[in-house]
């Protein structure tokens, strides 16, 4: 018997925000659709384990597998499942040769296995429905997919959600496992499979992924490029300036939240540990600074403050014995060397290196990773 703890894969997750509207349509109007569900790759692909995509009763879709390669393929076995009302696993293979003979020509070098199963009202929507209730709440969330299983209380498509409710009013043993795997794979983030051998059970448990929480300290107008690019990715941003004239709502109509008030008010109102990244761009020396010492003493995993090295320098220097507390977590100057000074293209050099540093990569050209790679020696056997 395998442990599900031995099989995580990554902090790959499932995204939902894509997959809502189509979503909401299809419940309103009571018809049944496809989910897809990404259960294993290989080689280069797009999607990773945990990808979503929605396939409705009349082919149009939400999400993507692919860049396109693969979605009018999947939309004729959805077609399948919705006639048949039984779950399918779908393989594709499109390294080498073999990807030819497929009639696809994606080129993309890689492999991947998508399970397709029928949601809608018979299925309580399982678990779109509370996947779209847990990110409202922005609470944690995890569903076990039963891929593969030699037992008929637990069929292929069955599905298990972290909240314990699955379904039926059984309670038996297996269920609590995969209960219980599912709430450890939300709390850790990652996705993984649980295996039960003699069973001969297989269940990939996709998670929910939250959209960071972003506080912006500073609302100027280079501030609201940052809050468009910041909401075109769904993560949930929160505004504060201390000056009226900027704090205004009407301004940042992508932002969750805007708030007027000093660095030295602000702390009991926002919930500081609550954050995923931390933009310091006040423009104004002192309120910097003030920011700066709030952050010190908070848990946020990114700060960012924006000018040149000699001002991150004399802000450190005037923060003393709070400058330690935040060493290894700010990033000054803030953003990544993209060039262009217009205030979108900072904008975008902004929000690409905090979503670099939350993915845990370095924000460096795929070409060159690419290169890098290929220039390593390879170790003899």
């Amino acid at each position: 018997m395998s442990n599900y703890g031995s099989g995580i894969i990554a902090a790959v997750q499932s995204s939902i925000a894509a997959l809502r509207p189509l979503f909401e349509t299809e419940r309103a109007a009571g018809r049944t659709a496809v989910l897809a569900v990404v259960t294993h790759t290989e080689g280069s692909t797009y999607s990773k384990p945990g990808g979503l995509m929605l396939i409705a009763h009349d082919g149009r879709f939400a999400g993507l597998i692919s860049g396109g390669c693969l979605e009018g393929d999947l939309g004729d076995h959805a077609r399948a499942v919705l006639e048949s009302g039984t779950p399918r696993k779908v393989s594709y293979d499109m390294r080498g040769p073999d990807d030819l003979l497929f009639g696809l020509g994606a080129g993309c070098e890689g492999a991947m296995d998508i399970l397709l199963l029928p949601v809608g009202p018979h299925s309580g929507w399982r678990p779109l429905e509370f996947f779209v209730a847990s990110a409202a709440r922005a609470q944690p969330a995890a569903a076990a997919f039963v891929v593969e299983s030699r037992n008929a209380a637990f069929p292929a498509g069955l599905v298990v959600q972290s909240d314990g409710e699955a379904g039926g009013a059984a309670r038996d043993a297996m269920r609590q496992r995969l209960t219980a795997a599912a709430r450890e794979a939300a709390g850790a983030r990652q996705t993984r499979w649980l295996e039960d051998d003699a069973a001969g059970l297989r269940a990939f448990i996709a998670v929910l992924s939250l959209p960071p929480r972003v506080l912006l300290l500073g609302g100027g107008p280079d501030a609201v490029p940052v809050v468009d690019l910041a909401g075109f990715l769904g993560w949930k941003t929160t505004v504060v300036d201390h000056r009226a004239a900027y704090a205004k709502p009407e301004r940042f109509a992508r932002a969750e939240r805007v708030l007027c008030a000093h660095p030295d008010e602000a702390g009991e109102a926002l919930a500081l540990d609550g954050f995923d990244a931390a933009i310091v761009m006040s423009h104004h020396l002192p309120t910097d600074l003030g920011w700066l010492r709030l952050l010190a003493a908070a848990r946020i995993p990114y700060v960012g403050l924006l000018g040149p090295a000699a001002r991150r320098e004399r802000l450190l220097s005037d923060l003393g014995a709070d400058a330690a507390a935040l060493r290894g977590r700010l990033r000054a100057p803030i953003g990544l060397d993209i060039g262009g000074r217009a205030p979108e293209s900072i904008a975008l050099s902004i929000v690409a290196e905090v979503h670099a540093v939350l993915e845990g990569r370095a924000g460096q050209a795929f070409s060159a990773a690419s290169q890098a790679r290929a220039r390593r020696p390879s170790r003899a056997l």
